[in-house]
């Protein structure tokens, strides 16, 4: 059990995310990076859908009141043990009673905590994730509080046998410096001019303060529409089509772009003119309000690429750890 004694800016309990309900309107929610949250799980021996808790700017402050294994990764938040400094991307043995702080994110914007065994918490259609907006998942669907108790899941004691693994620097990603995003151009990128669909790929964007699990809504240089005759069904705005569904990471553009996240509505009628490739949401998660972004336009096999890529990195980081290589 973790008892939350301060429960940070925004943290809630989060897995891989409740899929297959998108046609029903339903947001897969889960982790927002998730190659941090798959990292956190394997060193502490859990499987990848475990959930943990992630920690948006600030982290919480738990009482631990059982033995526990534990790994954080993602952003740097200073992380504390009875208020001695504890290495991240590295597992970590809590003895009950020990008390965990983390501070404010000095780099990348969420952190991951993972314990042996996983955040025990009731699967709501098939996952632990939180989804603020209506309230399910997670801790009673909201983010967590003072006095939250979490429980945690069952791990054999073999466990404490990963305790001081580390994954290599070389697999740590570097939030501060990685700030620019793949994407792919599209669905309704016809309603951009060509002029502005160059000066989407080459502008410097800014992540706004409205960026969170819905959406990062970014600031820079306005883009321009074509010309047209407003079609049945379309809103007057420019920037409205007819309705269409939203895939995750689309780029919305009521004039100033918006990428859709992990919570997001999953359609409406503004133009979609292009699409985070999956490899790099994760990325953009880790961007810090008034950091900038850069896309850089790659095509479907490209962005397909990149996302096996990113799989086998991530099954070399598991084999690691479970000493197959």
């Amino acid at each position: 059990m973790i008892e939350i004694e301060a429960g940070g800016i925004a943290s809630t309990v989060q897995d891989l995310g409740r899929t297959g309900h998108y046609h029903i309107g339903m947001p897969p929610s889960g982790a927002m990076d998730r190659y941090a949250h798959t990292v956190a799980n394997y060193l502490v021996g859990n499987d990848t859908d475990a959930a943990t808790v992630e920690m948006t700017y600030q982290g919480i402050t738990a009482t631990f009141r059982d033995d526990a294994v534990i790994a954080i990764t993602g952003a740097d938040m200073s992380p504390s043990l009875n208020g001695d400094p504890i290495d991240t991307w590295e597992t970590v043995a809590v003895d009950a009673g020990d008390e965990l702080e983390l501070a404010f994110a000095t780099e990348g914007a969420r952190a991951y905590l993972a314990v042996a065994g996983g955040i025990d918490v009731p699967e709501v259609m098939d996952s632990r994730s939180t989804y603020t907006l209506v309230g399910i998942g997670g801790h009673e669907g909201r983010g967590l509080e003072e006095g939250d108790r979490l429980p945690i899941g069952d791990a054999p004691a073999e466990r404490r046998e990963l305790v001081g693994t580390r994954i290599d620097d070389e697999d740590v990603p570097d939030y501060a410096n990685e700030d620019t995003v793949r994407i792919v151009l599209g669905l309704t990128s016809y309603r951009l001019t060509e002029e502005a669909k160059e000066t989407l790929c080459e502008s410097e964007w800014t992540v706004s303060s409205e960026a969170d699990r819905v959406g990062y809504r970014l600031e820079g240089p306005d883009l321009e529409f074509e010309e047209r005759e407003q079609p049945f069904g379309a809103g007057t705005d420019p920037s409205n089509v007819v309705d269409l569904g939203y895939p995750i990471g689309s780029i919305q553009v009521p004039q100033q772009p918006i990428v859709l996240m992990q919570d997001a509505v999953t359609g409406g009628g503004y133009a979609t003119v292009g699409t985070v490739i999956s490899a790099d949401r994760g990325l953009l998660a880790q961007r810090q309000t008034h950091k900038s972004v850069s896309f850089e336009s790659v095509d479907v096999d490209e962005a397909i690429d990149a996302r096996r890529d990113q799989n086998a990195r991530l099954e070399a980081i598991r084999a690691d750890i479970e000493g197959e290589n």
